[in-house]
């Protein structure tokens, strides 16, 4: 072997010896430092066991204090392994007669449901499965047991199982506001989660934070009697009270089933709101559905249509358009519209009145008794595309109300460069334009308390432990001058006292309002047979106890809101100013 050979194998031998020294080098530090805590924790997992203890979950209730959702007794059922003495199939056995689904809550259609034998052969398959997983010292077996089940495998006598506190919702209203309300149910790690409206908005904070029972154990994941023991405290949900009044929503509710029923209409919704807290005092669509049992309703019927669903407002945006013109000085009360003695053409579309009548010469305050199309051309074509532009924006349409309820939608407005002369034009009138029914009453209640928009509030007050929290009401800020909302409140009255939906007033109240019907858009075109109708309106009128807005879709006896919407809305007013103690003039 020569010299140089040598000294090449020398230095070879070196450098695998500096590569295998890094390697180990590196993989300290990546045992050490970089996976430390990853490690640590596996480490801890072979020698802890836990346990999760949950909370109760926040409870709500109406305005008076009365629980519209509450809390029902309930235990989640666990095995401990260590303690069972009965082989797992023969526990399994035992038990699935009494875990086992009732057949006719496991699915909506009757074709696909389980017999019971079927559904107790299923369960005591999965119990045996779950008993049988050694690496578990705690086994959670059954969640939500009624008291009544409990008491059954207590009676049984089986060593090693526990039984811990798990309260279930319980709805002593029934099915009372559940589109305010939602539903709890589980998300995909098997927790209890909150879905649509109050329950999904405040989840965090109805669900409090789970207790976690710690134990160390030993090499057969038994429980050390002397080992480190440790038990973080549940901290149970806060719980609400709504501005919701339940006489209200009662009344709302039962009115908006007589009303689908009479008018055959395929769905609908109706709100009440303050105007001057922005307090939702009731809110109803139907079809609805039963919070205790959602999973036998369609997906589709949990969407909340008044904050969810976009429609075109009709000829109850007139108000809005009307108030902004004036308030901007475009138009005076008396201006008389030089554009009212027929069919206006704009491009290629001719504007028509909504019964083909027209009134030449009219006054502002005749356009909205009217609820004249022409009318409303003419106002429109006042605005810039800047000023209509601002005016949307001033009023809260395009952008979430931000109500306190999971599913709100924006109903985003078409980009200000794209408006053209037409889409002004139809705008004007309600049609070309969609908003949701929230936004409207919103609006409505600008008119109502004298020119202020306000944030849509369903909470009042939150209860944490001892402490009651108020939420006051939020003012968004001045739209419009007090004097131009007293001045389209009075075109409100006049168009009750004297429009179409005259027939309706109530005797000894002034009542302000507006109807509107507006053609479905499909298919890019309107379908001339399918309407939504819809009245829109405070009471009384000068000092407003509230703002409503009640919407029908498709009714069939008639297109139009004031034969439809309008008398659902003073059938529920006539019994609100009553219940309100609201003495007639």
């Amino acid at each position: 072997m020569n010299k140089n050979s040598f000294h090449w194998r020398i230095a070879s031998l070196l450098v695998l010896f500096f590569v295998l020294f890094s390697l180990v080098i590196y993989r300290l530090f990546y045992w050490q430092v970089l996976a430390s805590e990853e490690l640590s924790e596996l480490a801890k997992n072979q020698y802890y066991s836990q346990i999760e203890i949950p909370p109760s979950r926040g409870e709500i209730f109406a305005s008076d204090s009365f629980p519209l959702v509450i809390n029902k007794e309930a235990y989640l059922l666990y095995a401990s392994r260590p303690q069972l003495k009965k082989p797992p199939a023969e526990i399994a056995k035992e038990l699935a007669p009494l875990l086992a689904p009732d057949p006719t809550k496991e699915a909506t259609d009757p074709a696909q449901r389980k017999t019971k034998a079927e559904l107790i052969e299923s369960e005591e398959l999965s119990l045996e499965e779950k008993l049988g997983w050694e690496e578990l010292v705690w086994i959670i077996l059954k969640h939500k047991l009624s008291p009544e089940v409990r008491e059954q495998i207590e009676s049984l006598a089986i060593e090693g199982l526990g039984f811990s506190e798990e309260p279930i919702r319980f709805y002593p209203e029934a099915s009372m506001a559940a589109h305010l309300s939602g539903f709890v149910g589980k998300n995909e790690a098997g927790r209890d989660t909150g879905y649509f409206g109050l329950e999904g908005f405040y989840d965090l904070e109805l669900r409090g934070r789970q207790g976690l029972l710690t134990q160390e154990t030993d090499a057969g994941n038994d429980p050390i009697l002397i080992g480190s023991f440790s038990n973080q405290e549940k901290k149970d949900g806060q719980s609400l009270i709504l501005h919701l009044n339940r006489s209200v929503q009662f009344l709302v509710e039962e009115k908006l089933k007589q009303a689908l029923e009479k008018y055959e209409a395929k769905s609908g919704s109706v709100v009440v709101m303050n105007p001057q807290t922005g307090g939702i005092v009731a809110l109803a669509a139907e079809p609805s559905f039963s919070q205790e049992t959602y999973f036998q309703f369609e997906k589709e019927v949990f969407k909340n249509p008044v904050i969810s669903d976009a429609y075109e407002p009709g000829s109850t945006f007139k108000i809005f358009v009307m108030a902004a013109a004036l308030d901007r000085g475009l138009v005076e009360p008396e201006t008389k519209c030089d554009l009212c003695s027929g069919p206006i053409k704009i491009d290629k579309y001719t504007i028509r009145t909504w019964n083909d009548e027209y009134h030449p010469d009219s006054t502002m305050r005749e356009v909205i008794q009217h609820s004249d199309n022409t009318g409303m051309v003419f106002v429109a074509q006042k605005f810039s595309r800047d000023q209509f532009w601002q005016f949307l924006e001033d009023f809260g349409f395009g952008e979430k109300t931000g109500i306190d309820l999971q599913g709100e939608i924006a109903s985003s407005l078409r980009p200000k460069k794209d408006w053209s002369q037409v889409d002004l034009a139809t705008a004007a009138f309600g049609q070309g334009i969609a908003v949701t029914a929230i936004q409207m009453v919103r609006a409505g209640a600008v008119i109502a308390n004298g020119g202020q928009l306000v944030e849509p509030q369903v909470v009042k007050e939150i209860i944490s432990g001892e402490e009651r929290i108020g939420i006051q009401p939020r003012p968004v800020g001045r739209v419009i001058k007090p004097a131009t909302a007293q001045i389209v409140k009075e075109m409100m009255v006049q168009a009750v006292e004297k429009g179409e939906a005259k027939w309706l007033k109530l005797p000894g109240y002034q009542v302000a309002g507006k109807t509107g019907t507006a053609q479905i858009p499909v298919a890019g075109h309107y379908d001339q047979e399918k309407t939504i109708a819809s009245f829109i309106g405070f009471a009384p009128a000068d000092e407003p106890r509230f703002v409503m807005l009640v919407k029908l879709r498709e009714p069939q006896s008639s297109p139009w809101g004031s034969e439809t919407a309008a008398p659902l809305f003073f059938s529920i007013a006539k019994e609100l100013l009553v219940y309100y103690g609201v003495q007639p003039d």
